[in-house]
């Protein structure tokens, strides 16, 4: 389990871009599960929309790349090296139903591919174990400048 100060160690991403409040299990290189708690206070909710809060489809898939990228990371050792893992791709994604204020969105990554620096996962996104969205997340670890 990571709490978000351990989170921080992992990907580059901070307020008002962290996504991801916790990692809650990590199965090895094959599994990982990370919570985002969706706060009314949360910036995206003041335009989208306003008399009905709903949290971006486009955020939960970069959250879920997050919690996919922090996987990575974690199962490449943790080096505190100068690399990070960039989204390359997003496949077959498909929202469900909309997440709102107050939900705990639960996302869980599984590997579906990796060579060399290329990494391709299965992203669940869910709330209150109903399916809210899912996707096929690739990314690439690189040299940040």
């Amino acid at each position: 389990m990571l709490d978000v100060k351990e989170i921080l160690n992992h990907i580059p991403h901070r307020y008002p871009f962290l996504l991801v409040d916790r990692i809650v299990e990590v199965h090895g290189d094959e599994k990982i599960v990370g919570i985002k708690n969706v706060s009314i206070n949360e910036n995206f909710f003041q335009g989208h929309f306003p008399n009905r809060p709903v949290m971006p489809g486009v955020l939960i898939c970069e959250a879920m790349a997050q919690v996919g990228a922090i996987f990575a990371h974690n199962a490449r050792g943790g080096r505190d090296d100068n690399k990070v893992f960039m989204l390359t791709g997003l496949d077959n994604v498909k929202f469900k139903r909309p997440v709102e204020p107050g939900d705990q969105l639960r996302m869980e990554l599984t590997i579906v591919k990796r060579r060399g620096s290329f990494w391709k996962m299965q992203g669940v996104a869910t709330v209150d174990k109903k399916l809210v969205a899912q996707a096929e997340i690739s990314a690439m670890e690189v040299e940040m400048a």
